[in-house]
């Protein structure tokens, strides 16, 4: 797979990461460069996503003051396998709230514009919570379609999961094919909860430019 990578600011270097064979193989090409050098669809993408970003971080937040989780648990990255999955799925001590509220937002997101393939809130470990509705269905047992419909609660090792959580950029956009051959545009900025990294948000979408 052949990663083209657009980081926020002009220097940056990308540190390496110890993958798996397939994935260490993945080439990953930075194009820097300012904000107001982005396409009309790329602004508004980072836009999107900056909102997305504020909005999740609030409700984690919340979480926290009003005391249905702390912040000892938020950020101790601790997954429960859920029995029975493949790929394993996980659950925590909070993904239900998530289930709750960062939902919402992801939704509103994704129905922003029909170029939106998913949105998610994503941890600093390639943890997903929740994803959007469409990729949440109901298990039926039947491996191909649960691979696509259900991927939810998942930790995504993929070489474009792991670069967007762990960029230190204001944002990060990255091209790659799907197996299907179609071009695909990753979107993500970092999320902070009371000021510490906890993970990204990402926006997958189709580049009008394809």
């Amino acid at each position: 797979m052949k990663l083209s990578i657009r980081i926020g600011f002009a220097t940056l270097s990308l540190a390496c990461v110890s993958l798996a064979p397939a994935l260490a193989r993945a080439q990953a090409h930075p194009r820097p460069g300012p904000a107001d050098s982005l396409s009309a669809q790329e602004q508004e993408m980072l836009a999107l996503a900056n909102d997305f970003s504020r909005r999740c971080a609030a409700a984690l937040e919340k979480w926290i003051t009003s005391k249905e989780t702390t912040e000892e648990k938020l950020f101790s990255y601790l997954y429960f396998p859920v029995a029975k999955t493949s790929p394993p799925k996980y659950t925590t001590d909070w993904d239900k709230l998530s289930d709750r509220d960062v939902l919402p937002i992801e939704e509103s997101i994704l129905a922003k514009s029909p170029a939106i393939l998913f949105a998610i809130m994503i941890d600093k470990n390639g943890y997903v919570p929740t994803h959007n509705q469409r990729y949440s269905q109901p298990l039926t047992g039947n491996h191909a379609n649960d691979l696509v419909n259900n991927r939810t609660k998942w930790i995504f090792v993929q070489q474009t999961a792991l670069n967007a959580v762990k960029s230190e950029a204001p944002y990060l956009i990255q091209r790659y094919h799907r197996d299907t051959g179609e071009l695909m545009a990753d979107l993500s900025v970092p999320l902070f909860v009371r000021g510490v990294r906890w993970g990204a948000v990402r926006i997958g979408y189709r580049p009008i430019d394809n």
